[in-house]
């Protein structure tokens, strides 16, 4: 259908009518440009919430918690390393043992680290979406409902039982597409992009069941430029509430009226 649509801002006068007469070619082109432009900006608009006090004091429990999981395991690794190395009279000693286990860690931790922090992020979602709604969507800040804790409980394990899951299972495809050079590494961020969208989304939309979900293809550009940030060392550690606030911004940053 042609004419004129209304849209409400999401950045400065990113969001326009479209012209009378348009075609629906141009239409879709233009529909497929707001959503990049529209995912763009709401990254950009949820950096500064980074450094707001209570996403500084939730970035310092999800980092802490992630940590401790992280030596938790490394732990579990190195009796199994131990255990191995007794069972088969292997020798090297202690040295052999650290060195075994901090080649497994550091793996386990580029692995796993996305995993492990956006399921602990899960469990205190609340804090960085409450902070940031407060501060640039009020009105929908009254109204929410909070999750609870054993509703993000729920959600975190999901998340994590999620990506474990689907990345096993891809595991085959990935091995085969070593040969392609770049194959695998575009597999795991498609697939990570969908799981990504698919958490953040869970931590946003509960809050506000009246609200029309965000669209599929929404989350999964939200979900790319996410996993784009966990690959980026340092970056990567400010990911998890980084990405947070992007997925408020993403489902309260433009209301289409019809």
């Amino acid at each position: 259908m042609h004419g004129e649509r209304k849209t409400s801002e999401f950045g400065s006068g990113l969001y326009r009518a479209a012209r009378p007469g348009a075609t629906a070619l141009i239409d879709v082109a233009a529909a497929e440009r707001d959503r990049q432009d529209m995912v763009i900006i709401a990254a950009l608009r949820a950096f500064p919430a980074i450094f707001h006090r209570s996403a500084l004091r939730l970035l310092g429990k999800t980092l802490l918690l992630t940590l401790l999981l992280f030596a938790m395991a490394a732990l579990g690794l190195w009796s199994a390393v131990h255990a191995v190395r007794v069972y088969f009279g292997w020798g090297g000693g202690g040295m052999a043992e650290a060195a075994a286990t901090a080649l497994g860690a550091i793996a386990l931790g580029w692995l796993l680290f996305r995993t492990a922090a956006m399921a602990v992020m899960n469990l205190f979602a609340d804090d960085i979406v409450q902070a940031v709604e407060r501060e640039s969507y009020p009105d929908a800040a009254a109204t929410a409902r909070p999750v609870g804790f054993t509703r993000s409980l729920r959600y975190a394990l999901a998340s994590a039982a999620r990506t474990i899951g689907w990345n096993l299972l891809a595991l085959p495809a990935y091995l085969a597409l070593l040969a392609t050079g770049v194959g695998t590494a575009g597999l795991f961020l498609l697939l990570n992009a969908y799981l990504l969208g698919r958490d953040l989304a869970d931590m946003v939309e509960p809050r506000h069941p009246a609200l029309p979900p965000i669209t599929s293809v929404n989350r999964w550009l939200m979900g790319l430029v996410s996993a784009l940030i966990f690959l980026v060392p340092l970056l990567n550690l400010l990911a998890p509430v980084w990405s947070a606030a992007m997925a408020v911004h993403m489902l309260h940053g433009r209301r289409t009226l019809a």
